[in-house]
């Protein structure tokens, strides 16, 4: 198993992953690479057996208090293993190196599965979004993580 900063070459397999773990409101292809691309994105990848088998994004101002997760996604099979949160943790300390105090999320409240893994590293729910995902009319949790006292932990 390989983590590794994901890159435009990526994007194919990205997007594989991405329609198949939310196949309702998947980014587009261009939304995607704008992320990819960005200054103040930062993307990885977990490949295993040289298949790419999840990824997850930050974006994070250099220097800026607040930072945001994107998005993490694990293919179906190799869930269940410590990748999420492999991938989630990696975020976080990406998060404390470009200075941010706080790190936001929001969760399908449908997922109870991603909501367990954030409370476990320290997420704290702030409040909910009404129908925030669409077109499933899906609230979102709002989450929040200090920074400075995941890493002290």
């Amino acid at each position: 198993m390989t983590t590794r900063p994901a890159t435009v070459d990526d994007l194919d397999a990205i997007m594989a992953l991405e329609r198949a773990s939310f196949p309702t409101d998947a980014w587009s292809p261009s939304m995607m690479r704008e992320e990819l691309t960005s200054p103040h994105g930062w993307y990885v990848v977990v490949e295993e057996a040289g298949r790419l088998i999840g990824y997850a994004g930050l974006r994070a101002v250099q220097g800026a208090a607040d930072a945001d997760v994107q998005t993490i996604a694990i293919a179906d099979g190799a869930r269940g293993r410590g990748r999420g949160r492999e991938l989630l943790r990696t975020l976080i300390a990406e998060a404390a190196r470009r200075g941010a105090h706080d790190l936001f999320l929001e969760v399908r409240a449908d997922n109870p599965v991603a909501q367990a893994l954030y409370a476990s590293e320290g997420f704290q729910e702030l409040g909910r979004r009404a129908n925030y995902y669409q077109p499933d009319g899906v609230d979102a949790v709002v989450m929040r993580l200090k920074v400075a006292g995941w890493a002290a932990a």
